[in-house]
């Protein structure tokens, strides 16, 4: 009986190990699907964050991009009005020398009759009425150089443009194209060329 009662005793304290033992391992088991689920949560927590903030990268280099493209244009716009201006200011230049050049050369010609007056009153009158006529054709011709640049500056053309009396006709007075007094014809030419008359001397100064 003693041993019946040790035996029975043991048992029923083996059993409620054993339970107190389950309740541990469904605790533990508890805690366990917890964790695991604050560990998922995190996991997505951070993949969302880490998509949220590769987005945003993506959209600032993007940006940044278009940016560096648009300076880029500007430069490039800015670039070609500078060489524009440069062209004309180089082109205003060369007329302004081609000016003065016309008026020393006018100046000298005008000295050059002053000293014919000695000569016999026919020949003065028609090395007057030649000389009248001589600065008469360089005038018309300066006349067609400055408004082919005219022309040239307001259409953006090149110093290879080859421009018609059409063209021209705006920039002269009625839109009448002079004519050579001494009955020469005018050849236009190219934007980077002087315009030219038929007659012998008649040019423009270099």
């Amino acid at each position: 009986m003693v041993a019946l009662l040790v035996t029975e005793v043991f048992l029923f304290s083996a059993n409620r190990q054993k339970d107190a033992a389950r309740v541990q391992l469904r605790a533990a088991t508890t805690e366990l699907e917890q964790a695991q689920s604050q560990l998922d949560q995190l996991k997505k927590s951070s993949v969302a964050t880490l998509n949220a903030e590769n987005a945003r990268l993506r959209a600032e280099n993007q940006g940044l991009t278009q940016k560096f493209a648009k300076l880029q244009d500007e430069d490039r716009l800015l670039h070609q009005q500078v060489q524009k201006l440069t062209q004309q200011l180089e082109t205003a230049r060369n007329t302004a020398q081609q000016q003065q050049q016309q008026l020393a050369q006018m100046q000298e010609e005008s000295q050059q009759a002053s000293q014919q007056t000695s000569a016999t009153p026919e020949a003065t009158a028609e090395s007057a009425t030649a000389t009248a006529q001589l600065n008469a054709c360089i005038s018309n011709l300066r006349q067609i150089e400055l408004a082919k640049q005219q022309w040239a500056l307001e259409n953006d053309k090149t110093a290879a443009a080859l421009p018609t009396v059409q063209d021209l006709l705006p920039y002269f007075p009625d839109e009448v194209i002079p004519v050579c007094p001494a009955g020469g014809i005018y050849t236009i030419n190219a934007v980077g060329q002087p315009p030219t008359c038929s007659i012998s001397g008649h040019v423009l100064p270099p």
